[in-house]
């Protein structure tokens, strides 16, 4: 292995002796479509139009030369950073900006339409995935929503392109405004007239009651209620603008009488344009094939077993299907490869999905025979929708490439929450084939919304009825929507009887109040359906229970349900987040929460928005209600459209939503072109950020043997770099990706610097023109997974609002944190602060006793503010120790050392460094070194009461403070637990089961009363003053080995 170029950035640093014969040039071999190949020098930082005018006349020397044709026919392609090939369409770009992988740049014929393929090399380059890979993908529902897209983005930038300077400004950057009274709004479609017909039959066993509305207008409906002794009934045929409508012909079987009468309507008359088969028409055992499996990593001893579930969210449709056993090595059949369910087709949800587990199963050894004879280990795992995104049935062959399993019991094999895209990487990943069966002639599809709506009023009705009553809705062409809405709503008041009791009132107000986490068994759920009128009128906010207790393996219940969404009272935001959730897969369910979350204000939306990115995983389709709202609140406002780019790219890396976030990103970036190139300065000052902690990262390595010299060689070339115009230019006048609000200027070079933690985090210094000439800080991290900081900050950032609306604030420091990649982001710095632990340092001249100097703390506030100043900084920091403490234990956050805390010169105490969540101590040789509640140490105390002994009237104040601000953070416990569900499948590694979560519904004693969890926090304030001790020694064992390390 060559020796590595450890004080060197990369070839495309000045210093680099990859350089050509100058320190700004480098040699790059070009290769041209004549088969011609050139090596020249070439200036590097250059654009790539003057390299390819240079190129020009350099090949004229060259043979062939004439069969190249015209130079503006031509581009440059190379092989990027990510290894991918990638068009440089783009030539005002410069050389050390694109950083190609080598050298190389290869002249390519450039195909027409240069305009576009620009924009589609700009996107390509700005989202981090190259816009050719989108187009190679043969998948029918991605080039759909492409073309979608395509369409509105053509229709936004006409209206762009159609705004005055004040009407851009206010869409870019709309005020924040109380919203106005709401108007009729209306597209044109009621302009002409039209007859809206509906005819409603209950039939009876002694009458057939007919409910008649004709109306040329919604809003001026007449309703006909006529009682009629017949059981036959006739509907002429409407004749309206040539359309034949009429009504089918219905059997109506009386349980109380020896022959079957038949209700004769006229003949339905529909111009069909294709024939298809409705779902609920299929009475058939739903089943699968398994063809064969390939690549399956099983010892050859083992035998392999293929284990397949249907699930609707979490739940369980019915009992798992289990194929028999095969033998081989990588290769496998099965003798029954048919996988049926104990479900019928017409009984499958929407959002149905097929999950399904490759195991191994093989002989226990000898100590482990005790608990069963074979044991079964996992191989991989798959998920994919038994619809399709039209709502087809799937039929046919498909071969889906696996994802590696994980250890664990047989039961927990299917994975429904994990991801439906297959593996990408199929190359060495398990393939299993399987075959869906055709159970019709014609396409099997899911009813249209308005049929499932029709269908629910007969299962209402007969719920509510005789059960020999039976009812039939028809709904003649045409009808708009807010009629038929009113229509239903009035139908089903009609329909409404026979109410819960009091006592049953109370029991369900008992269950209503419920934290999320609170399992129902199936009495409440039995209860809680019955009851479901009672619940929408009394607890709207229980919807998520409600849904929890829908036999979604009934299609008449969920008919039912889908009817009762309609009629169910608005959620506010913050309720309606839940059923994002992955419980709750449902289209209709999941539309009406995206319709709750548009009452959120731009600034409502920008704290959630990190969690409205992440379920978007649990989207089965691309186009869905909330990429549409996602892409329209960000259109409508620039900021939310930084943060929706950022926590998109920041994930783009990741197999399982990688062309999701494409699609979403490449649609966001059409619509918002100007944004583009605002964006791309920013992905551009983070990639030099990246080269920088590279060069510092292989310098440490290659002079680790003298600390000493390390420091000096690595910080001189770093600023060496940072000097160079390739790389100052980029990192100047741009936006800062914590805050488009704040604009980065220029780098202050002297004092930037490299931390000295094993990631060697960059510390850069800006100078702020908007701030009278103060300092900006960043820290970029690049190793380091930002996104559980992130999370634990947005969380600290909403137990401020919290408290704040109830009139307390606790002065919380939640500084900007932002991924932006994988493995690196964005930290900001807090200004005039410094570390617990630094302040205990310069205060004593041996590092063991530092940490028990309870003065040392209270000095160097004295230091830094005098008379009235002095008193606001202990009442700052009396205010924010409490938050901190409240919000560290109620979070679980370990890791508490003297260098985790800092202390601002105005007093305000924060935290930093959220390595550790929910619960999830640091621990040596099994012993816990952590064992306080939350960080409570008397030099704290000693600051809050003003150096005064004894428990004085302040340090009451500061109890009342953390007993207030933990009640306040418990009313809202459920907002906390739904945050954190929206984020399992985000990969953090704190977060990755519901059990994480019950850390937080134990913290704050979700499910006691107030005086029970009041008394619960006491106990726990009492030990963490008791126990402080434990941790001034800890703080003694870090102040010592950060002593011997510097």
């Amino acid at each position: 292995m060559p020796p590595a170029m450890t004080d060197l950035l990369d070839m495309w640093a000045a210093h680099s002796p990859l350089a050509g014969q100058t320190p700004d040039q480098i040699t790059v071999d070009f290769l041209l479509p004549t088969g011609i190949y050139i090596q020249m020098d070439v200036p590097r930082e250059a654009t790539i139009q003057h390299i390819k005018l240079l190129l020009w006349k350099q090949a004229q020397n060259f043979p062939l030369f004439p069969a190249l044709g015209e130079m503006e026919s031509h581009m440059f392609e190379c092989v990027n950073q990510t290894a991918v090939h990638e068009e440089l369409e783009d030539e005002t770009r410069r050389l050390c900006d694109v950083r190609p992988f080598l050298p190389v740049l290869k002249l390519v014929t450039r195909n027409c339409g240069r305009a576009e393929r620009l924009l589609d090399s700009k996107i390509g380059v700005l989202i981090g995935k190259g816009l050719h890979e989108l187009d190679a993908i043969n998948d029918q529902e991605v080039k759909d929503f492409r073309s979608k897209m395509f369409r509105i983005s053509e229709e936004q930038m006409q209206r762009v392109q159609m705004m005055t300077w004040k009407e851009w400004l206010q869409a870019c950057f709309s005020p924040q405004l109380e919203p106005a009274a709401g108007t009729a709004i209306t597209d044109g479609v009621n302009d002409r007239p039209e007859v809206c017909l509906l005819v409603m039959f209950m039939v009876s066993s002694r009458h057939v009651m007919l409910f008649v509305l004709l109306t040329a207008d919604p809003r001026k409906s007449t309703w006909l209620d006529n009682t009629m002794t017949c059981l036959t009934s006739h509907i002429v045929c409407v004749d309206m603008k040539k359309q034949h409508v009429g009504l089918l012909i219905f059997t109506v079987h009386y349980a109380n009488t020896a022959h079957s009468q038949q209700v004769s309507l006229s003949p339905l008359i529909f111009p069909l344009q294709q024939l298809q088969t409705c779902v609920w028409d299929v009475p058939s055992p739903f089943k699968i094939v398994l063809v064969n499996a390939s690549k399956v990593n099983a010892e050859e001893t083992a035998k392999v077993q293929v284990r397949a579930g249907l699930f609707h969210g979490a739940e369980l449709l019915c009992k798992p299907a289990v194929s028999s056993e095969s033998s081989g090595r990588s290769d496998h059949t099965w003798k029954e490869n048919t996988l049926e369910f104990d479900i019928f087709v017409n009984d499958l949800p929407r959002m149905t999905r097929l999950c399904i587990a490759i195991y191994a199963v093989m002989d226990k050894v000898k100590k482990q025979k005790k608990s069963g004879k074979k044991r079964h280990y996992p191989i991989a795992w798959v998920n994919t929708m038994v619809f399709d995104y039209k709502g087809q049935l799937k039929t046919g062959d498909i071969i889906l490439h696996c994802w590696s399993s994980f250890p664990d019991e047989l039961e927990e094999m299917l994975n429904p929450i994990g991801t439906i895209q297959t593996n990408p990487y199929t190359e060495n990943a398990t393939a299993l084939h399987i075959h869906f069966p055709e159970y019709s002639s014609h396409p099997i599809v899911f009813p249209p919304f308005d049929k499932v709506r029709h269908f629910s009023v007969i299962a209402r009705s007969c719920g509510h009825h005789h059960r020999n009553s039976c009812l039939f809705v028809f709904l003649i062409y045409p009808c708009v929507c807010v009629f038929t809405h009113m229509v239903l709503t009035h139908f089903l008041q009609i329909l409404e009887k026979g109410r819960g009791g009091k006592k049953f009132y109370i029991e369900l107000k008992e269950i209503m109040e419920r934290d999320p986490l609170s399992q129902l068994c199936e009495n409440e759920k039995d209860l809680i359906w019955t009851l479901r009128h009672d619940c929408r009128e009394n607890f709207p906010q229980s919807l998520p229970k409600l849904l929890l207790s829908v036999k979604w393996s009934k299609h008449e219940d969920m008919a039912q349900l889908q009817a009762l969404l309609q009629i169910w009272p608005k959620l506010c935001p913050r309720d309606a987040l839940e059923l994002l959730d992955f419980n709750y897969p449902d289209q209709y369910v999941r539309e009406y929460a995206v319709g709750c979350l548009r009452d959120m204000s731009d600034e409502e939306l920008l704290q959630y928005l990190l969690q409205l990115v992440q379920v978007l995983r649990y989207e089965p389709y691309y186009d869905c209600a909330l990429t549409h709202f996602l892409l329209e609140r960000a259109q409508g406002n620039r900021k939310i459209g930084h943060f929706l780019f950022w926590h998109l790219r920041s994930e783009i890396h990741m197999p399982a939503v990688s062309v999701q976030f494409a699609l979403i990103l490449e649609a966001y970036c059409r619509c918002n072109i100007p944004h583009i190139e605002v964006l791309k300065k920013q992905v551009e000052a983070l990639s030099k950020l990246k080269s920088v902690n590279e060069l510092i990262k292989l310098g440490t390595i290659k002079n680790a043997r003298s600390k000493t010299k390390e420091a000096m060689l690595t910080k001189e070339a770093m600023m060496t770099c940072l000097r160079q115009s390739g790389y100052s230019e980029t990192l100047s006048d741009l936006q800062s990706p914590l805050n488009p609000n704040v604009l980065l200027s220029g780098i202050n070079v002297d004092k930037c610097r490299y931390m000295d933690s094993k990631m060697k985090p960059l510390w850069i210094v800006y100078n702020n023109k908007l701030l009278a000439g103060d300092n900006l800080g960043i820290i970029f991290k690049n190793g380091d997974d930002l996104r559980q900081d992130m999370l634990t900050l947005q969380i600290l950032k909403l137990m401020d609002l919290l408290w704040k609306e109830a009139n307390l604030d606790l002065r919380i420091v939640p500084y900007a944190c932002l991924a932006t990649g994988d493995r690196a982001g964005l930290i900001e710095v807090v200004s005039s602060a410094d570390t617990i632990a630094n302040i205990q340092l310069t205060s004593s001249n041996v590092a063991a006793a530092a940490a028990f100097n309870k003065d040392a703390l209270l000095n160097w506030l004295k230091e830094r503010n005098s008379g009235d100043a002095l008193d606001r900084a202990i009442e700052e920091f009396t205010l924010s120790c409490a938050g901190y403490c409240v919000a560290t234990y109620v979070l679980g956050i370990g890791d508490r050392h003297s260098d985790n805390i800092m202390v601002r010169s105005t007093g305000q105490l924060f935290h930093i460094d959220f390595g550790h969540i929910l619960g999830n101590f640091k621990s040596k040789f099994g012993i816990k070194r952590e064992r306080v509640p939350f960080i409570l140490t008397h030099d704290f105390i000693h600051v809050i009461q003003q150096g005064k002994t004894g428990y004085t009237e302040k340090f009451g104040s500061f109890r009342q403070y953390c007993e207030e601000a933990y009640l306040i953070l418990r009313k809202n416990g459920n907002l906390f637990i739904t945050l954190f569900a929206l984020m399992l499948t985000a990969g953090l590694p704190e977060l990755t089961s519901v059990k994480d979560i019950q850390y937080l519904k134990d913290s704050l004693a979700l499910g006691k009363t107030d005086d029970e969890a009041l008394k619960q926090f006491r106990q726990k304030f009492d030990e963490a003053l008791r126990e402080s001790w434990t941790t001034k020694v800890n703080w003694m064992a870090h102040n010592v080995a950060k002593d011997n390390r510097s």
